[in-house]
């Protein structure tokens, strides 16, 4: 989809001045609307690690369900941050923050070593000092957005949205080997149902298409016995894990050196989103606002330890969403972020939430992730192909960034540190993308410089 232009400067009064698309607020019910819709995007998301975590340590059903609560908590905080700012933290772009997974693997290999009893306090002493190094390190990773001009931007969106893809296909067959009857129809049913109301609704209804096909996808499997209730009757009515309930953070060399190689990942991946989101909502992602995101990225991860959250970062399937929706305003996105909050402190509430069967979400997700594919092969466009180098570049990146994608064991004889960075294919796919321009990209200032012309574009008031 084309980027969103700037409003002219002629459309503003003469006391205000004009705001880009992303600073505006709308009405109250698209707020609600917008917000519930970019929730029930990244729900499962944001449930799976805490899930796999809590039941690596013996947690029973209750501090399980408070683990899942401090996840959606420290995530609304984090997506509040990273959408309304404050001082030089938070992006200001509607960027959705969560759990990532990232950081499951050194989780579940501090709790080999250190058994379920001491390793939740490990793992939060590791998480807290992650979070405070990406802080010290997001002004010295900004730097490096003159390193991705369009070809190499546009490498890593397409590799977001290709990557993405097998997680709408394992949601449609319910995490098994081969898909059901049953499965298949509801996630039919709902990608059907998102694609005609985007194409025959207009205006706000057609902005919340994807809410409206989950909701059609979950209805529909409701009397085929495809909804499963009992998390919205066995969900506590309130609960929140108090500071440190699962444990004191307690610092360990090993277990700190690991999160913090997997930080790195992470603020490469958050990089990639946010320069993915900047070229879907039409303002440029400069080095300025990728330093305030990524210091909001690893504050949210300090923060999180205090509430029995994990790892914070930027969440690829609502940048999907935006592109779909077209619903820039960061505000909405704040507001999805508050209903995280309120999911974090009412479980029973984010029961209603859960409801969504997991084929429907694989549905919507075949739409919504494929959406962050289609924004970057139009980011791709943009780089010339003239030079026969540019396309193999390209090919080289795609095919290095989809090898963990195809066959998820091919590093398994790797050092651990390898494994880290190449298991996730748009980590090592930014890599390859940003090392082969570099040595075999153009030398003239347009084959590198691209960002960096963008960045001079006049900023807008927000």
């Amino acid at each position: 989809m084309p980027s969103l232009p700037l409003p002219s400067e002629s459309s503003a009064s003469s006391s205000t001045t004009a705001r880009h698309p992303v600073d505006q607020r709308p009405p109250a019910l698209q707020l609600i609307a917008g917000g519930v819709q970019h929730v029930a995007a990244m729900y499962a998301g944001v449930v799976a690690p805490p899930l796999i975590i809590g039941a690596a340590v013996g947690l029973g059903p209750g501090q399980l369900s408070l683990l899942i609560s401090a996840s959606l908590f420290t995530a609304g905080l984090a997506t509040l941050l990273q959408t309304l700012g404050c001082w030089r933290f938070g992006a200001r772009l509607p960027l959705v923050n969560g759990v990532t997974f990232a950081t499951v693997a050194p989780v579940l290999a501090i709790v080999s070593q250190h058994g379920p009893q001491d390793a939740l306090g490990v793992v939060y002493g590791a998480t807290l000092l992650g979070g405070a190094l990406v802080v010290l390190a997001a002004p010295f990773f900004a730097r490096l957005t003159r390193f991705f001009p369009p070809l190499v931007t546009g490498t890593v969106i397409t590799l977001i949205g290709v990557s993405l893809l097998p997680v709408a296909v394992r949601w449609i067959s319910e995490q098994r080997d081969g898909v059901s009857p049953r499965g298949l129809l509801l996630a039919s049913v709902t990608l059907l149902a998102v694609l005609a109301f985007n194409r025959f609704l207009s205006g706000f209804w057609s902005r919340i298409a994807l809410l409206l096909g989950l909701v059609v996808g979950t209805l529909v499997a409701w009397p085929l016995g495809a909804v499963d209730t009992s998390t919205l009757a066995e969900a506590p009515a309130f609960g929140i894990a108090t500071p440190f309930h699962f444990g004191v953070p307690t610092f360990e060399v090993a277990a700190v050196v690991s999160m913090a190689i997997v930080m790195l990942v992470v603020m490469a991946e958050s990089t990639a989103d946010m320069l993915a989101l900047g070229e879907i909502v039409g303002r440029p992602t400069t080095g300025r606002v990728l330093g305030d995101g990524l210091r909001a990225d690893g504050l949210a991860t300090a923060v999180s330890t205090v509430f029995g959250g994990f790892a914070c970062t930027a969440f690829a399937q609502n940048v999907g969403l935006v592109a779909l929706t077209r619903m820039v305003s960061r505000y909405v996105v704040a507001a999805s972020g508050a209903i995280m909050v309120l999911l974090g402190m009412f479980p029973v509430t984010g029961g209603i939430v859960a409801l969504v069967p997991q084929p429907v979400l694989g549905g919507a997700g075949l739409v919504l992730f494929g959406s962050v594919a289609v924004s970057g092969v139009r980011t791709l466009a943009r780089a010339s192909f003239a030079r026969p180098a540019n396309t193999a570049i390209v090919a080289a990146a795609l095919g290095i960034g989809l090898v963990p994608i195809a066959a998820p064991e091919f590093y398994e004889h790797f050092p651990s540190a390898v494994q880290t960075v190449m298991d996730s294919g748009i980590s090592a796919g930014c890599i390859a993308a940003v090392l082969l321009n570099l040595i075999f990209g153009e030398r003239t200032r347009k084959g590198v410089t691209g960002p960096e012309e963008v960045a001079k574009e006049p900023a807008v008031a927000g």
